[in-house]
């Protein structure tokens, strides 16, 4: 099916009553673009980092865009709806620029274009994600496959932070370990935990969506039954420590809540820390330090950081390090 995107700049004053407009003309759903929301101050609800792009908002004003079908009528649609906004004015509410633009979109290409750009990747010496419509045949024994549907997760399983987050957990569990990930995501990390023979895995986020996606992506790769992933923080859910906790999410995030992190990471266990841009590298070193952490271990690919360090109060050799 053909759609047409309509794309009406407004005022914020406006939103309301043109999206009520769209929505009466048949819009299941109306995308806002507010360049106000370059400079709002926003409520932390799951530690993000808000760092949005200039050039994806309106320099003034508002951009409001609906998605109707092509068909016979869609003139008629549109102009009722430039009509029913003209109206607005007497109501007095200022309509802005009152520009109107009109696009084609072709649903199926919009909805697949992408997944020619995303086959199977080997991201380290064991590791390979597969999107799940792909058919793979892994070149060793000991390969790992993880596969991944980044139509419902959460990325593709192939930025820098995630191949360098697995790489350190390929080097660093062990058999029979009890693994934490925290801000799980897509559930990429805790599969892949799980593959490396892990014990127990344990994974955690505040955003529900994640939960759910990350539930999937561990059914889909048979390991629900050492995988678990709950809504929630750390400090609420953690009641026993791991022998590796990871952390891929953001340095300002990390460093938040360091101390908190010791606690739950065993004497002598790991804790990996990734998604730190370079230029927080220092800043991130230094917080673990001051929390009890030794550095082991700087990974860096492109301009992203991963940090392994260790717990080492009152160290008990794990077994594999005494061979």
């Amino acid at each position: 099916m053909k759609w047409s995107e309509l794309s009406i700049h407004t005022t914020n004053e406006a939103i309301e009553a043109v999206s009520n407009i769209m929505h009466e003309a048949g819009a299941s759903g109306v995308v806002i673009e507010d360049s106000e929301d370059l400079t709002k101050e926003r409520e932390d609800r799951f530690g993000e980092i808000y760092s949005l792009d200039p050039e994806d908002f309106p320099v003034d004003g508002v951009i409001l865009k609906a998605y109707l079908p092509v068909n016979s009528f869609l003139g008629e649609t549109v102009e009722a709806i430039k009509l029913a906004i003209n109206n607005l004015v007497t109501f007095d509410i200022n309509l802005g620029k009152n520009e109107v633009t009109i696009s084609e979109v072709n649903e199926e290409e919009w909805a697949t274009a992408w997944k020619k750009y995303y086959h199977p990747v080997k991201i380290s010496k064991r590791f390979t994600i597969v999107p799940t419509w792909e058919t793979y045949n892994p070149v060793s024994s000991d390969e790992l496959i993880i596969e991944l549907d980044p139509g419902m997760a959460f990325g593709t399983g192939t930025h820098p932070t995630t191949v360098m987050s697995l790489q350190a957990l390929e080097k660093m569990v062990k058999p029979a370990d009890r693994v934490i990930d925290i801000g799980t995501g897509s559930g990429v990390l805790a599969i892949g935990a799980a593959l490396l023979s892990a014990k127990e895995v344990y994974a955690l986020d505040l955003d529900e969506v994640a939960v759910r996606s990350a539930n999937i992506n561990v059914k889909l790769n048979k390991v629900q039954d050492v995988v678990t992933v709950e809504e929630g923080n750390l400090t609420d859910k953690i009641d026993q420590p791991g022998d590796v906790v990871v952390a891929n999410i953001l340095a300002e995030v990390i460093m938040s809540f360091t101390d908190d992190a010791f606690k739950i990471v065993k004497s002598g266990g790991v804790y990996i820390t990734s998604g730190i841009i370079s230029a927080k590298k220092n800043d991130v070193k230094a917080a673990l330090e001051a929390s009890g952490f030794v550095i082991e271990d700087v990974m860096m690919m492109e301009d992203w950081v991963t940090i392994i360090s260790k717990n080492r109060n009152n160290e008990v050799p794990r077994c594999n390090d005494i061979l």
